[in-house]
């Protein structure tokens, strides 16, 4: 008889809900959390060419913590696509304008870069305030280790 390895099919994965508050957490460190659980390697059933990852819904994004300098000499860059239309902005900068981002740019870049990266990427909920309008699918908080 021969063994083999059993493949997770999509209709296998349940879809759970799960809350992360990112108050005084570390960027990086969050970030590695939740694309681990996005990508659902924390399951038993974890195949890599399936979606089999929870949802996660990301508090207080306001309130991450970057460590050293990198607030100052962090940049993030993006183009226009017009010549000479790259634009960039620090860490600080974005920090204040648009907190959410930080989250999700740190989060994308630990995925895959193909059509389930992106699949799995809609699946991230990012909030800067301590709501969040997801009450409806009774997600369990994730409790991170600092």
């Amino acid at each position: 008889m021969k063994k083999y390895t059993s493949s997770a099919k999509s209709s296998d994965n349940k879809g759970k809900w799960c809350v992360v508050d990112a108050d005084g957490a570390i960027l990086g460190r969050l970030a590695t959390t939740i694309a681990s659980r996005l990508r659902g390697k924390h399951n038993p059933f974890f195949t890599p060419h399936v979606d089999t990852g929870d949802s996660v819904i990301v508090i207080n994004a306001e309130k991450i913590v970057l460590t050293g300098k990198k607030l100052g000499q962090k940049y993030y860059y993006r183009h226009s696509g017009y010549i000479g239309g790259l634009k960039m902005i620090t860490a600080k900068h974005l920090l204040e304008k648009r907190p959410e981002d930080l989250i999700r740019f740190a989060v994308k870049g630990m995925l895959p870069k193909n059509k389930l990266g992106r699949k799995i990427f809609g699946k991230l909920k990012v909030y800067s305030g301590s709501t969040h309008p997801h009450d409806a699918q009774q997600p369990e908080v994730i409790e991170l280790q600092h």
